[in-house]
């Protein structure tokens, strides 16, 4: 008969199952991540269901800083075997090019960034699917209360977005807006400060990841 301390020594198997469960929590983080990663992806290349290998090559060969940016962004979000070259990866890519996206941002799935330069993104904004950010946004707040954005939308560049305003699904914001009043589901605002311009949705979002 094998003894119950020859297979678990002088710890009871309570310690072995948390372990196990811990050790599953992260791999279902990481394939979370991995996921994110593939639907960024999609975004720039509609090749969402493509191997991993390939977006590793697409990363390396292509050249498109956006999506590399993203790539280490989604990689930082949790502990990994890569998690220390992904911090450094991170605040290289910050610092080259003018761009504040913490990693404490809750972001959904398939982020865009266009033309990835000067954006300043408060770390507890809330940011939905599909979503596209352009060059030079702000989103800021001074009581740790910034925007949510939904899934679906548009954000032009220099748009800023001030306190907790929230973003409405499938919106528009157009360049230059200032926005600091919540902007309603399918519309499109503009100017300083944002108004509704006009109520009839906009599809700016190509390549669009399906949940």
């Amino acid at each position: 008969m094998i003894r119950h301390d020859k297979i678990f020594g002088d710890k009871p198997k309570s310690h072995y199952i948390c372990i196990c469960s811990q050790t599953d929590l992260a791999f279902q983080k990481m394939k979370e991540v991995y996921r994110k990663i593939k639907s960024d992806y999609h975004r720039y290349t509609g090749k969402g269901n493509s191997p991993f290998y390939k977006i590793v090559l697409y990363l390396m060969f292509k050249g498109n800083h956006c999506f590399n940016y993203s790539f280490w962004l989604r990689l930082s979000h949790e502990k990994n075997w890569l998690w220390p070259l992904a911090i450094f990866m991170h605040k290289r890519l910050s610092v080259k090019y003018c761009m504040q996206i913490p990693r404490q941002c809750r972001i959904g799935y398939g982020l865009y960034i266009g033309h990835g330069i000067c954006m300043v993104i408060h770390p507890r904004t809330v940011i939905g699917n599909n979503v596209n950010l352009s060059q030079f946004l702000n989103i800021g707040s001074n009581n740790s209360t910034p925007a949510v954005i939904g899934d679906n939308v548009w954000i032009g560049p220099k748009v800023c977005l001030v306190e907790n305003v929230h973003i409405g699904d499938n919106s528009t914001i157009a360049a230059g807006a200032v926005v600091v009043k919540d902007v309603p589901e399918g519309t499109t605002v503009a100017g300083v400060q944002a108004k509704v311009i006009s109520s009839k949705p906009q599809d700016f979002i190509l390549n669009k990841y399906k949940i």
